[in-house]
């Protein structure tokens, strides 16, 4: 994970149906106006390379969490990751955002009333994020690329028990995704301001004189009832797994997930033990 300390890390907030209600987070963005009520609300960092502050503490691991000393719900976010490469103008205005590479992501979050920014629920130390170090290459990032072939799946073991956490959903079922995506997420962090939970991720890219790689995970899709109402404790095991549905199905991706063995071709699978702070 360590050479991915150059990267800047940024996520995308409320890009999947229901997942900001189920969260508890809808209210957060009430000072918020965005064109499209069902689009994304807007953007957040959680890593920025040599940031003075806790923004710059590394937070990616591919087989742990730890959770924050203060007693505290922590709740897994399953995601996609896109490694990216980032083009700027003269100005320091992003002008493309080229998807490399996509793999599982494990965007936990803190869950607590009154935080100021979405950032300070994001990153609370070292092993507070997961990323798959199995990624996967993009062909091309739009229609008829290779991640209309992919889902998204997660789980939870806890005292020997295997559970569904979040639904398993394709990738297209995202609400922006491929060239609407990119378009939306270059003009936000160009535009975006300090405004509600949203920070302006602009400056942010300056201040880190234009790191031309990020980590972008793009949305954390629905909970199932169990993954709503079950926060994590020590002990339990994270598992986020991408897949191509031609390979694989539900149940072969549930049997990999209780055996913790999965396949090399076609997934990228993340699996991390929770160990308190």
């Amino acid at each position: 994970m360590a050479h991915y300390k150059e990267y800047v890390g940024f996520g995308v907030a409320g890009n999947f149906a229901l997942h900001l209600e189920q969260a508890g987070e809808s209210a957060d963005f009430k000072e918020v106006i965005t064109d499209d009520p069902n689009g994304p609300k807007g953007i957040f960092p959680f890593y920025i390379p040599n940031r003075s502050d806790f923004l710059g503490i590394y937070p990616l691991s591919n087989d742990t969490i730890v959770l924050p000393p203060e007693l505290c719900n922590v709740q897994i976010e399953p995601e996609v990751a896109l490694i990216c490469d980032l083009k700027y103008d003269t100005l320091g205005n992003i002008t493309h955002i080229i998807p490399k590479f996509f793999g599982a992501y494990n965007d936990c979050s803190l869950r607590i009333e009154g935080a100021p920014k979405i950032s300070h629920k994001k990153n609370w130390g070292e092993c507070s994020k997961g990323l798959s170090k199995t990624l996967i290459p993009i062909d091309h990032f739009g229609r008829g690329g290779v991640m209309d072939r992919y889902r998204i799946a997660s789980f939870l073991r806890r005292e020997g028990m295997l559970m569904r956490y979040g639904e398993d959903v394709e990738l297209t079922g995202y609400s922006y995704f491929y060239e609407k995506l990119i378009e939306w997420m270059s003009n936000q962090i160009n535009t975006q301001t300090s405004v509600g939970p949203l920070e302006p991720i602009n400056e942010y890219l300056k201040e880190a004189n234009l790191p031309k790689q990020a980590i972008i995970s793009i949305g954390a899709t629905r909970y199932t009832h169990f993954g709503e109402t079950n926060f994590l404790q020590e002990n339990d095991e994270i598992i986020v797994v991408v897949y191509d549905n031609t390979k694989y199905c539900t149940n072969p991706i549930l049997s990999m997930a209780n055996r913790n063995a999965f396949e090399s071709e076609g997934i990228s699978a993340l699996v991390q033990k929770v160990i308190h702070g």
